[in-house]
């Protein structure tokens, strides 16, 4: 006897559903879950909420999570009483909070022709304990919108300007952008030609050493260009480029937001001024460093590995494991600023 499509008893549907334990977001099958965890890249070192624990992809993400509209009402109340808006740290008190204020929140360096300069290169040179230097180049405008090198400074790690100076450019100056950077033809009349600063600004980072110094500045890539000059990647570090002072979309942010959202004071009020770009660049890097990021989450067995494969996401059944052991296989693709000081 044929059964009409009405009498037949209805499955209950399953309401399993894994969430991953980062970001929290949540699917119906494992194996969705293991997808989206292999290509977020969770581990210890994203930005994450004080309060819930969730997991960001930069800071601003945690910022739209604790502030936007679409916030956790729980993270904002807590958030709102003891929290400090620059580096989003929960205090204990408030207190505490102001206290911790005295030392986060900084002041505008001094413009960079109130400030004392190293004249000895040498003494400066052979400091092997200052193993970071900022750089910040100065832009004119050449000839079909070329970008052209005008002045440099450099600063160590104390903020002590170790070399800066204006350069000759190799190619006529189409505009100076004095109303931007203050600079007029008369700087750049008796200026140091670009290939000496460029041999002096390798002395600086390499210091007689075939090992160079770590390079901090904003959007370096441009200035090294514009020095015509190349320097090693894994000794670079770019604050237009690290994932979490990037935008949601990854784009990057300009020196003066980060300065003023995460240093908490401004820059680049009339002239774009050198040192405090550079000074501004190396403080947001100290920052970064200072996060106390832990080194492993859960450990995993040694059954549940192949020896011999460095890639622990091809090497483990995933099946056979719970949902936090391969969040503990789960490494950032990006390399943390906080490791620099680990070294």
């Amino acid at each position: 006897m044929e059964v009409e499509p009405s009498q037949i008893p209805l499955q209950p549907l399953s309401n399993t559903r894994h969430k991953c334990p980062a970001c929290y977001k949540q699917c119906k099958k494992k194996e969705h879950i293991i997808e989206h965890m292999l290509t977020s890249h969770h581990s210890v070192h994203d930005p994450k909420c004080g309060v819930c624990n969730k997991h960001c992809k930069s800071f601003e993400s945690l910022r739209e999570h604790i502030f936007g509209p679409l916030a956790k009402v729980n993270c904002s109340s807590i958030f709102a009483e003891r929290d400090c808006i620059l580096c989003l740290k929960i205090c204990s008190s408030v207190d505490s909070l102001n206290e911790h204020k005295e030392t986060c929140h900084l002041t505008t360096p001094q413009p960079i022709e109130t400030v004392e300069i190293h004249r000895s290169a040498n003494e400066m040179i052979n400091i092997r304990s200052q193993e970071v230097v900022a750089i910040c180049c100065v832009m004119v405008g050449g000839d079909w919108s070329q970008e052209l090198c005008a002045r440099v400074c450099l600063v160590d790690e104390d903020e002590n300007i170790i070399f800066q100076t204006y350069i000759l450019p190799p190619t006529p100056v189409a505009d100076y952008r004095y109303e931007i950077i203050g600079i007029s033809e008369n700087n750049l009349q008796d200026a140091m030609p670009l290939n000496e600063v460029r041999e002096r600004i390798q002395q600086i980072l390499y210091s007689g050493e075939p090992i160079g110094r770590v390079l901090v500045g904003h959007n370096l890539e441009k200035q090294l260009h514009c020095l015509k000059m190349s320097y090693h990647d894994h000794l670079l570090r770019d604050t237009a480029t690290y994932q979490p002072l990037m935008k949601t979309n990854f784009f990057s942010h300009s020196l003066k937001y980060l300065t003023k959202t995460y240093l908490g004071y401004d820059i680049q009020v009339g002239f774009h001024d050198p040192y405090q770009d550079a000074v501004s660049a190396m403080r947001l890097y100290k920052r970064m460093c200072s996060q106390d990021h832990p080194m492993v989450w859960v450990s995993i067995s040694p059954s549940q590995l192949i020896i011999g494969c460095s890639n622990p996401w091809k090497s483990v059944a995933h099946e056979r494991m719970t949902i936090e052991e391969l969040l503990a296989i789960s490494r950032a693709n990006y390399q943390c600023w906080c490791l620099d000081s680990q070294d």
